[in-house]
């Protein structure tokens, strides 16, 4: 049974200036962070040099999408290629917010992943139900589909980490019970098992998010599947020290 290092990311989405990053970079860096914790901050595009230049080494920087080849005639996009020329070592994909704000289909999110992968750009894949789709009791189908397209995308599951975030739970103070989260994360890790390999479902980290505040993060990180944490708002905050060091 491979150990997964625990995995926390903070999504700053489309949030703060200079100023105000600038003091929760001062506030991450002067922190007392776990060691066994992997953490890595997902800047607005525009500020990913500066996230970069400023916040520790031991602190990685992702982005917060990407697009599907190198470089070429496509207004307002970021590639992979020019992330990493960033010093930015991850990217988020398929976030509900781009799914279901901006239209991404399950094929553009595959395609963007198989891409991120193939310029050793670490991809944070993000997988969840509507409210309206766990209501209906297709959490299941649903999540299952849109592994299945991710899974097609991917040849190096070293450089991948899931995240499943129920999209009735972002933002809206609303979190998966610890026991929920623990379910899906489970059969998640059995579909692996059955559709990729053993060794993928033991080592791949699936990270939670969806709410996730200092106050409820111990429970949440206590379950046996759930490897870390996807955090949007909180991160932001300085309870996102202890969101990071929820397994200390």
């Amino acid at each position: 049974m491979a150990l997964r290092k625990f995995f926390v990311g903070g999504n700053w989405k489309m949030n703060g200036n200079k100023d105000s990053l600038g003091e929760l970079i001062t506030t991450l860096n002067t922190a007392s962070l776990h060691d066994e914790t992997e953490v890595a901050c997902a800047a607005p595009s525009i500020y990913l040099d500066f996230a970069r230049s400023n916040l520790d080494p031991r602190i990685s920087v992702a982005a917060q999408n990407c697009y599907k080849v190198a470089k070429g005639a496509f207004t307002g996009e970021i590639s992979p290629a020019m992330i990493r020329d960033c010093g930015a070592d991850w990217v988020i994909l398929g976030h509900s917010e781009r799914r279901h704000v901006f239209g991404e289909s399950d094929e553009l999110i595959g395609q963007k992943v198989a891409h991120a992968l193939e310029n050793d750009l670490g991809v944070i894949a993000c997988i969840g139900e509507k409210l309206e789709e766990r209501e209906a009791g297709t959490t299941e189908e649903v999540v299952y589909a849109q592994m299945q397209v991710i899974a097609e995308n991917v040849k190096d599951w070293g450089k991948v980490v899931l995240a499943y975030e129920p999209v009735w739970a972002i933002g809206t103070g609303k979190t998966a019970t610890p026991e929920q989260a623990q379910e899906v994360h489970e059969k998640l890790r059995a579909w692996l098992r059955a559709n990729v390999s053993d060794d993928v479902a033991d080592s791949v980290r699936i990270i939670y998010g969806g709410s996730v505040t200092g106050a409820n993060c111990r429970e949440l990180a206590s379950q046996g599947d759930v490897d870390g944490f996807l955090v949007g708002g909180a991160s932001l905050k300085p309870e996102f020290v202890d969101i990071i060091n929820a397994r200390a």
